[in-house]
């Protein structure tokens, strides 16, 4: 009896050991296909948010949800500019085809609705500006500039909305926190929070403000939005106190057309004079100086040198974005950093009230709305010719190595939000 029941013992604990493995096996795969389905349905990898640029090892996750990144905390006015991001152009039952070559326009505003309105009526008269997309992006959210906006009908257009501007965080950072300290407030002393910049003054939300914007507005337009990830070509940035001549783009069309062959040194093109005061020399060649600020145009291959540079963008201490730029990342490319115009302006700068003011609880700042502006009939076609030389200005005034910028951005908190604001599209793929 014994020799005939431990053979039976023995096959019904191999029974069991594969029955085990068995089950270990389906439980593994079951898991893994779980874990997958959850990873591809995420909200990082849905299907056109995500694209990946194979050459430099980066995927752009244009829904902007990456875990690691710690933005600050959406209040709903926050969640619902979010939302108005992902909204599609407006106008493309009017312009339905845009053109393959376009350069695409970006607008970058405050809360000046004046100067808009004139900056949106010179845009309208631009030759060329119905084959494009314009962009404007928005600091926070002001009723009247999303008004004049959403009435333009002369193109495709398309707003975007600065979901972390401290415009929109009364409460709290990166708006004003209760426990801020105030301008050369002695952090132990008051037991507040906040960093000096390096003349002792704390942060103000509506300075900082400026430069934040700037900085989130180039990795959104990039990296960003489904409307330009893809885009090979020159995008151009104008300001909301900027007249834009009738001739502007189809200059610019060939001004970017002219470059590589002109002027292969330099980075951009540029729709007026570096110095703003100035409306071209009016000679009959092309001029490669420093990038100006007014009507600055460069593509991708630029954007993806000055994005390695964020360090040196976000703790730079200078409130201002250009200043930042001309004194910190330019000079780090190494050489001199050109940028090729026409010899007459098409574009003007018409503001007299900084960006900083005109945002608070008063009405916005404006030259009481009139600008007196004269379009010549030179400025209404297009004035760049392809035969000229070009005549390159290699000894210009400007900020001096050493210079240290003018403060108001030594907040801790600044830094770190500017970083993350270069990250939050971006995902490095390990090698």
């Amino acid at each position: 009896m014994a020799s005939y029941k431990k053979p039976r013992i023995r096959d019904g604990a191999v029974r069991r050991f594969l029955f085990v493995i068995s089950l270990t096996i389906t439980g593994v795969l079951l898991l893994f296909f779980l874990v997958a389905m959850n990873y591809s349905n995420s909200g990082l990898y849905q299907e056109n948010t995500v694209e990946i640029d194979v050459t430099s090892g980066v995927i752009y996750n244009i829904s902007g949800s990456i875990e690691s990144i710690k933005l600050p905390k959406h209040n709903y006015l926050s969640k619902m500019l979010e939302k108005k991001n992902q909204l599609p152009p407006r106008n493309i039952d009017l312009y339905p085809n845009l053109a393959k070559d376009r350069i695409i326009i970006v607008l970058y505003v405050h809360n000046r609705p004046q100067y808009l309105k004139l900056v949106v009526d010179s845009l309208s008269h631009v030759s060329g500006i119905n084959e494009t997309l314009l962009i404007v992006s928005h600091d926070g959210y002001f009723e009247e500039m999303n008004k004049i906006i959403e009435g333009i009908k002369f193109c495709q257009v398309k707003q975007v909305f600065a979901p972390f501007s401290p415009h929109i965080f009364p409460n709290y950072f990166p708006g004003v926190s209760p426990n801020d300290c105030k301008e050369k407030d002695d952090p132990i002393a008051k037991n507040c929070e906040g960093t000096t910049d390096q003349y002792g003054n704390h942060r103000s939300p509506k300075i900082v403000s400026l430069k934040h914007h700037w900085w989130w507005m180039m990795n959104t337009i990039w990296d960003g939005l489904q409307e330009t990830i893809n885009h090979s070509g020159d995008i151009l940035f104008i300001e909301e106190d900027h007249f834009i001549f009738p001739n502007a783009y189809r200059n610019l069309k060939m001004l970017t057309d002219l470059k590589s062959s002109k002027c292969p040194d330099c980075y951009a093109a540029n729709l007026a004079p570096s110095n703003v005061k100035s409306r071209g020399e009016g000679w009959d060649t092309l001029i490669a100086e420093r990038m100006g600020n007014i009507g600055y145009t460069f593509n991708r291959t630029v954007w993806r040198r000055i994005h390695r540079k964020a360090k040196e963008f976000c703790f730079f201490d200078d409130y201002n974005w250009d200043i930042t730029m001309w004194v910190t990342v330019y000079p780090s490319f190494g050489g001199p950093v050109y940028s090729m115009r026409g010899p007459r302006a098409s574009a003007v700068h018409f503001g007299k009230c900084g960006l900083h003011q005109g945002q608070g609880e008063q009405a916005a700042c404006v030259d009481n709305g009139v600008v007196n502006i004269e379009v010549e009939e030179i400025d209404k076609v297009v004035n760049v010719k392809p035969e000229w030389g070009v005549h390159v200005f290699r000894n210009q005034e400007g900020y001096q190595a050493g210079f240290r910028g003018w403060g108001g951005w030594g907040d801790k908190r600044d830094h770190q939000l500017c970083l993350d604001f270069a990250k939050m599209y971006h995902l490095r793929i390990k090698k």
